[in-house]
């Protein structure tokens, strides 16, 4: 099993470009990120120190997420924000650039809120258009798209499984595109009251990625009561071959004693 450390949620008492060094450190040799710049079209300099934090760390960028906006302020993904069309495009040509380079190819694109005064049909139309443009983008590299159900945002549409494979088959009928995944956050759909076992039993092997988080809290493995290693074992055992995402809260200094618990 190879675990791959997101290192936007995790580590985060250092500063970010330090991070990919402080997973190595930790006996890691996969991170993934969320977006790591301010904008969807960074400048050469800062995409420079990005990637070069990840290679010279020797660390392998397992996954990336599209830019989401403001997630600190809320925002969660520009897939279906309507007004924001320009930016989720010219973030495409970014990310396809960072995959080629650095040999990512799980790219994470976070659906986005509903929006005051624009009907959930013209953002689920617009969606389906920027989710078909960036699965045809990264199909050029062998790449895929993810799409996760999330909790803790009161106005996100996507809160099942079934929520998100509901989309990937729109997109899938309307373009024609086959590399979007889902993203089964063990985490996620807990606590939005998903069958977890079920969905695993029914789609494991067509899993995009998993990522894990306890709960309640988004701690460590073995802070809640969620049976993650009987659900992961699972996966593996109907066919998931990728690695597992750590994305959860939890103090650097005690980020990874669950594995030698």
């Amino acid at each position: 099993m190879t675990y791959t450390v997101n290192s936007s949620i995790l580590l985060t008492e250092f500063p970010l470009l330090e991070r990919p060094q402080r997973a190595k450190d930790a006996g890691f040799d996969a991170v993934e990120f969320w977006w790591p710049f301010p904008g969807s079209v960074p400048g050469d300099a800062e995409l420079n120190r990005f990637e070069t934090a990840i290679t010279d760390a020797g660390v392998q960028l397992t996954g990336l997420n599209f830019n989401a906006g403001d997630m600190p302020g809320g925002d969660r993904g520009l897939v279906s924000w309507v007004g924001r069309e320009s930016e989720f495009r010219d973030n495409i040509d970014v990310i396809v650039g960072i995959g080629q380079r650095l040999g990512t190819r799980a790219f994470n694109a976070l659906y986005g809120n509903r929006l005051d005064g624009v009907s959930p049909q013209a953002q689920d139309e617009l969606a389906v258009e920027n989710l078909a443009a960036a699965a045809t983008a990264v199909a050029k590299i062998g790449g895929i798209v993810l799409l996760e159900p999330v909790s803790g945002a009161d106005r996100y549409p996507l809160l099942t499984a079934a929520d998100a494979l509901a989309v990937i088959d729109r997109v899938r009928e309307a373009a024609g595109v086959d590399n979007i995944k889902l993203l089964a956050d063990f985490y996620h759909l807990a606590v939005n009251g998903d069958d977890v076992a079920a969905v695993i039993e029914a789609h494991a092997p067509d899993f995009g990625h998993i990522q894990i988080a306890d709960a309640p809290g988004r701690g460590a493995p073995g802070t809640g009561d969620l049976p993650l290693k009987a659900w992961i074992d699972r996966s593996i055992e109907l066919g998931y071959t990728g690695p597992i995402g750590l994305e959860y809260k939890q103090p650097a200094d005690t980020a990874f004693d669950w594995l030698t618990a």
